[in-house]
């Protein structure tokens, strides 16, 4: 690849997303500069640092009282669909082993239908051919 001298290079910076480290590191950088250029006593100071770090201890509760909140609601979520999958799971295997029963069954009973039949049918040809040497008997 050819580069002309008049193409300036390119800077690609990547963000990724902010979370709470980045609000930590914005509030503690906030609160170094409030002392660097704050026009009050050493006292005055030091009070508001501790007003600003019991509400940044407020608000990092708040967001993990919020985080724990999706944790929970996505858990209980999760644990319903997987319930309700075995659920479903257990009711086609239960469905699959009623109809393999039947069919089961079903085979069982067209064996002894078939059985029965061969059995009248033999009894039948017997007798049939016990009556026909009777007669030859009789002759």
């Amino acid at each position: 690849m050819v580069r002309r001298q008049d193409e300036q290079p390119v800077i690609v910076i990547e963000k990724s997303g902010g979370g709470i480290g980045t609000f930590l590191a914005g509030a503690t950088l906030g609160a170094v500069l409030a002392l660097l250029f704050a026009p009050q006593s050493g006292e005055e100071t030091r009070a508001e640092l501790r007003q600003r770090a019991r509400r940044l201890r407020e608000v990092a509760e708040d967001r993990l009282d919020d985080l724990q909140e999706v944790v929970e609601s996505g858990y209980a979520r999760t644990k319903a669909s997987v319930e309700a999958s075995l659920q479903k799971a257990r009711h086609s295997i239960d469905e699959r082993r009623a109809e393999a029963r039947d069919t089961v069954d079903a085979g069982r009973q067209a064996v002894r239908t078939a059985r029965e039949e061969l059995e009248r049918r033999l009894a039948d040809a017997r007798s049939q051919r016990g009556a026909a040497a009777d007669e030859e008997a009789d002759e």
